[in-house]
């Protein structure tokens, strides 16, 4: 089916079905994707993007909190009556609930002290109301400043302090909640072991933890090596069923890569592939960061590093019609030259229109598409995209 000239942009979602460990994921989507074409739905150019979640699982990509708790316990040099501090986790059940409970298992006769950001976390999660903040004006903020004040998250309901405090006690752990902007204040509890818990700032914390304290390792430094593990470690981990987290994709870059080949020498269609994650968009409503990935791709195939962008089109039309006093059809005749000239970054006939990776438009794009409720629809294609 081809698409009318007339149609910009868009995008589709596709359903595969249930994926289950095991499964050959780049021969799933391609069978997809052969139906796809025999209707005239792929085409040269596409973008095909895969969610994260069905390529970890085809893996068989989980793990154990015995097995974290173990390798923090290793990497770390803790005993059981050690002292461990977390600094900067976000406030969330489904990304750092079972983390915590894996992290307190490491140390069951000894402490857990949890530093978090306030009055936000890093991606906007409410952790203490920001009024109540304001009002003590001091950081750090201690559970004795705390006492018995509940700040319930203003969309989930929950109380995240509560939860991790009930999370450690549950595995034998104290609990130890301390609230500071400071990255180095976890450093005054006298921990033996300081877990780095943000996602974006993470290099930049550790940087500046290490200046004063060498025993300290980052998410991503955990379950990051061996059979069951992800170069990224337990960044873009979720929870899972039982006892269990999903790890991000390991060796994404592989999978987009051959399913890219794969489509070409069976379809004879050129197209593009990521696996995507999180969206990379701030929810305008509640002020949350809905990226909890470390990336919003965490592949892509070659064609996509590159940015978007282009002419700011209603600039333009406004500037021929009031200044050049052009009408509608000399207007579009100009638009169609523009288009066709390489324009430096700083013209003004691109002012307005932000260069933005292009796999993060496009993995932000599908993320929306499959939504967060999940649509059954684990692979959206995207068209008209790349020039």
């Amino acid at each position: 089916m081809k698409i009318p000239d007339y149609v910009g942009p868009m995008a589709y979602g596709v359903k595969m079905g249930v994926i289950l460990p095991g499964m050959e994921i780049v021969e799933k989507v391609f069978e997809s994707l052969e139906q796809c074409s025999r209707d005239g739905l792929l085409a040269n150019g596409d973008v095909v993007c895969i969610t994260e979640s069905v390529v970890a699982r085809s893996q068989n990509n989980y793990v154990t909190l015995d097995h974290i708790a173990r390798e923090i316990k290793e990497k770390l040099k803790l005993a059981e009556d050690s002292k461990v501090a977390v600094v900067f986790p976000i406030a969330s059940r489904n990304r750092f609930s079972m983390i915590m409970k894996g992290i307190a298992r490491a140390v069951p006769k000894g402490e857990v002290v949890v530093q978090l950001s306030f009055p936000t976390d890093e991606v906007g999660n409410v952790v203490v109301a920001p009024s109540f903040a304001a009002t003590l004006g001091k950081d750090p903020i201690t559970s004795e400043d705390l006492g018995d004040h509940s700040f319930q998250h203003p969309l989930t309901g929950v109380d995240y302090i509560k939860l991790y405090r009930e999370v450690i006690a549950s595995e034998g752990a104290v609990p130890s909640i301390i609230l500071s902007n400071n990255p180095l204040q976890a450093i005054e509890c006298g921990p033996d072991g300081i877990i780095i818990a943000d996602i974006h700032r993470r290099n930049k914390t550790l940087e500046q933890v290490t200046e004063r304290y060498e025993n300290c390792i980052t998410l991503d430094q955990i379950c990051n090596e061996g059979d069951v593990c992800s170069e990224w470690g337990l960044l873009g981990s979720n929870m899972s069923s039982g006892e269990r987290l999903k790890l991000a994709p390991r060796d994404g870059q592989k999978v987009v890569e051959e399913l890219q080949t794969k489509v070409k020498n069976k379809l004879g269609i050129d197209l593009e592939v990521l696996i995507y994650g999180d969206g990379a968009y701030l929810d305008p409503s509640s002020g949350i960061y809905e990226l909890a990935d470390p990336k919003a791709a965490f592949a892509a195939t070659a064609g996509l590093d590159c940015f978007r962008e282009g002419l700011k089109y209603k600039l333009l039309a406004d500037h021929c019609y009031h200044e050049e006093q052009k009408n509608a059809a000399e207007i579009e005749v100009i638009m169609a030259d523009r288009i066709r000239q390489e324009l430096p970054v700083d013209a003004m006939a691109k002012e307005g229109t932000t260069p933005r990776k292009m796999e993060d438009v496009l993995a932000s794009l599908a993320d929306l598409i499959s939504g967060s409720a999940d649509a059954g629809t684990p692979v959206v294609v995207v068209r008209g995209f790349l020039k």
